[in-house]
């Protein structure tokens, strides 16, 4: 079954505010009213803006770039792509000046976590607990509000060996698929890191291993509990 958003153009740079609102409540695949609700104003208050009725507010605005990881200059002025794909998954090859230990600090820096981010159970968010930290690296360029988490397994080699450590970010659930993106998936009863595909059925995904002896999976998007997307691949040894 085709997407019914594989059509659906971007709005003109020219294009109103309100343009790009409705542009992102159809990428979104929600209702007005749903789409009001998930991201915290009143579905009355949001019908008036898209109307015109009443101003869209900075406050609102800025709601959406947080919870969406929409662009603020695209979102107010059109410039740009919705959702920058080049600060995603980045890889970080720490030179011998900065190893992962000389880059560990007592408090400073990104938290690491001993986790295993590609295996266990659903509730991901439950393990970033103080007593799982076991350090912060300190780096430029490694965002200190994200985790770092460790990989194990080979299902995304060579992109991601085993051992590998990797900055995520927490995604709200109204937030679009940056396709073909690197996310740890999370379901009822495991997690996994993969690439995120398009499926041809708009109710589904695909996950998509980087080892060629993994099979695709398809998954209901209704099954997916939680998104975090993979913003940085740490290739160096973190000693904990």
């Amino acid at each position: 079954m085709a997407n019914s958003l594989d059509n659906l153009a971007l709005p003109a740079t020219n294009a109103s505010v309100i343009d790009r609102l409705r542009y992102l409540i159809k990428l979104s695949r929600m209702t007005q009213a749903k789409f009001a609700s998930r991201t915290g104003v009143d579905p009355s208050n949001l019908s008036r803006m898209l109307s015109g009725r009443m101003p869209v507010t900075d406050a609102f605005l800025n709601r959406l770039v947080v919870d969406l990881g929409v662009s603020k200059q695209w979102l107010t002025q059109g410039e740009g792509v919705p959702f920058p794909r080049d600060i995603h998954a980045r890889e970080l090859n720490t030179s011998s000046d900065y190893s992962g230990e000389s880059a560990i600090s007592a408090r400073k820096g990104a938290p690491v976590y001993d986790i295993n981010v590609s295996a266990g159970n659903a509730n991901l968010s439950r393990e970033f607990t103080d007593d799982r930290i076991v350090g912060f690296f300190n780096l430029p360029g490694v965002n200190p509000d994200y985790p770092l988490v460790r990989v194990r397994g080979n299902s995304m080699s060579p992109r991601l060996s085993d051992g590998s450590w990797v900055s995520i970010r927490p995604v709200s659930d109204t937030a679009p698929i940056l396709w073909g993106q690197i996310y740890v998936v999370v379901l009822d009863d495991y997690r996994m890191i993969k690439y995120v595909r398009r499926n041809a059925d708009p109710d589904k995904i695909t996950l998509h291993s980087d080892n060629p002896d993994y099979d695709d999976i398809e998954v209901r998007r209704s099954d997916v509990r939680s998104l975090y997307l993979v913003e940085l691949i740490l290739n160096c040894e973190i000693a904990i």
